[in-house]
């Protein structure tokens, strides 16, 4: 039987590379794509897949918060973070999110199949251009006690904020009032300390929430 595999990324050339080189193995299928994060979590209850590879940055909902969502529903799900980006913040949030592998979107397809194979067999995956990133260090940051630490809702609010949504548009997506949206943005403030929507969106970049530049 073959693994069910899901490609979330915004990129169609990009998600169609992928699935060239995943549907030239015997082993895998791929049985849907997502363009951004939102999509991924809702396809993920669909087809409940053995794997997601996952975009770390998409708009409306980036990867990270995607996997953690997806996660919290079904942790049998094996998900490789697939990125462009090798800082500390993307990788740390990835992984404290759930996710089993992290690869560079410059890898080989000899890698992308290596990474399938590993996580399906229950083993970790890291790239080897990343792996001087210490584990460790990933561990110890998901256990510390953090006052300033946001939900996964404030987490997903602070994203839409710096992706430019307004109160009622963010109200819409998530099924919330914008009273509802605005007491969590006074939240998200006075936790980090930030009281401008500019220093907001500049914090959600740094903590790699979303990849606008």
């Amino acid at each position: 039987m073959k693994a069910r595999i899901i490609i979330a990324d915004d990129h169609k050339i990009l998600r169609e590379g992928l699935r060239a080189v995943i549907e030239a193995s015997p082993a895998y299928e791929v049985v849907a794509e997502a363009k951004n994060g939102r999509q991924a979590v809702k396809l993920a209850g669909e087809f409940e897949p053995d794997v997601i590879l996952m975009d770390v940055s998409m708009p409306d909902l980036n990867g990270i918060d995607a996997t953690r969502q997806i996660l919290e529903k079904n942790d049998e799900i094996k998900i490789i973070a697939l990125s462009m980006y090798s800082d500390r913040q993307f990788i740390r949030g990835m992984f404290s999110a759930g996710a089993y592998g992290y690869l560079l979107k410059d890898c080989d397809s000899e890698e992308l199949l290596k990474a399938i194979d590993s996580v399906i067999a229950n083993r970790k995956y890291i790239s080897e251009k990343i792996s001087a990133v210490v584990i460790g260090e990933l561990v110890d940051y998901e256990n510390k006690t953090d006052k300033t630490r946001l939900s996964s809702r404030e987490r997903e609010i602070l994203q839409l904020l710096a992706e430019g949504f307004s109160a009622k548009e963010i109200g819409d997506k998530l099924f919330l009032s914008s009273k509802t949206i605005d007491v969590h943005r006074k939240n998200i403030m006075v936790k980090l300390d930030i009281y401008s929507i500019p220093e907001l969106t500049k914090y959600a970049i740094r903590m790699g929430l979303t990849g606008l530049d």
